[in-house]
């Protein structure tokens, strides 16, 4: 089947089979190897994207599916080579280890940013409850998410990297 998505900006046309997932034609066909596949059963999340505004576990999703969605991936995010406040926000918070939950947990963290801007520390938890991570016990994927939300308020100069500020 000819399918036509825009990722990250970019609109590609190509050939599928039907049963192809989502994550293995954004990592195989286009090339976004920063899609993880975690496990292919859609418990870790580390495969999270968004499609068309909402996040979704792109091994849960047939490419045939998304035909004509816009989707975004962790690679999709930085603009004009500044990291997404998200992204700062993982990276100023040491909210990672291995990184391999990384991209998963960042898209669905903007996800619930959206829905709750100024969420406390059971509505991060709740909120990233489908991602997994192995490595790092949470507490500093919390802190990022919540300082993200500062980050993302109205009028913030914490949109910069930490030291940066003047």
């Amino acid at each position: 089947m000819r399918i036509t998505v825009t990722v990250d900006g970019t609109t590609y046309t190509d050939d599928v089979e039907p049963r192809q997932l989502l994550v293995h034609h954004l990592r195989e066909t286009i090339g976004k190897t920063g899609t993880v596949v975690g496990c292919d059963t859609s418990n870790c999340g580390s495969c999270t994207v968004h499609l068309d505004g909402q996040s979704v576990k792109s091994c849960s999703v047939l490419a045939v599916q998304a035909d004509g969605a816009e989707i975004t991936t962790v690679e999709g995010l930085a603009r004009d080579g500044a990291l997404h406040p998200v992204q700062q926000a993982f990276h100023d918070n040491h909210a990672l280890q291995c990184g391999f939950c990384t991209p998963g947990m960042i898209m669905q963290s903007i996800d619930l940013l959206a829905d709750n801007p100024d969420p406390d520390e059971q509505a991060v938890r709740h909120g990233l409850e489908g991602n997994l991570c192995r490595c790092t016990g949470y507490q500093n994927i919390v802190r990022a998410v919540q300082d993200a939300a500062d980050r993302l308020k109205p009028g913030s100069t914490r949109a910069q990297p930490v030291g940066s500020e003047s």
